[in-house]
C-alpha cells in the first residue's frame, strides 16, 4: 500500500527524517537527490536510526548509540555490534509528494 509521508521539501539532502507509515517508523534519507526508506529502529539497540549520522558516500545510516551502520540500499548491518538487518521500503516521489510502500 502506498502511504503519503510528506512533501519533497520535508526531506533535505544528507539528512534523515522520521515518518510513520501504517504504524511503522521509517527513516527517510535523501542522498544525491535519491530517496531511501529504512526501518527507523536499530536491530541491536532498538534506538531511532533517524537520530544518527548519515554516511553519504557509503549510503549508510549510523546508530548513534553503539555505532552500527546500516546500508540504506538493503538494510544490512555494515559493522558490529548489529548483526540483523532492518527493513527497507520502496519510496516514491511524485509531483512533490513522497510515498512509502508498506504492506497493509
Amino acid at each position: 500500500m502506498k502511504v503519503f509521508v510528506g512533501v519533497s521539501a520535508d526531506f533535505p539532502e544528507g539528512a534523515a527524517a522520521k515518518v510513520e507509515a501504517l504504524g511503522r517508523l521509517v527513516a527517510v534519507v535523501r542522498i544525491g537527490g535519491e530517496l531511501f526508506a529504512i526501518g527507523d529502529t536499530c536491530s541491536h539497540a532498538k534506538c531511532s536510526l533517524s537520530e544518527g549520522d548519515i554516511l553519504l558516500e557509503e549510503r549508510e545510516i549510523e546508530c548513534w548509540k553503539h555505532g552500527s551502520t546500516f546500508s540504506l540500499v538493503d538494510g544490512k548491518p555494515q559493522c558490529l555490534p548489529a548483526t540483523a538487518p532492518v527493513p527497507v521500503y520502496v519510496i516514491l516521489e511524485d509531483d512533490g509528494k513522497v510515498y512509502v510502500e508498506v504492506e497493509g
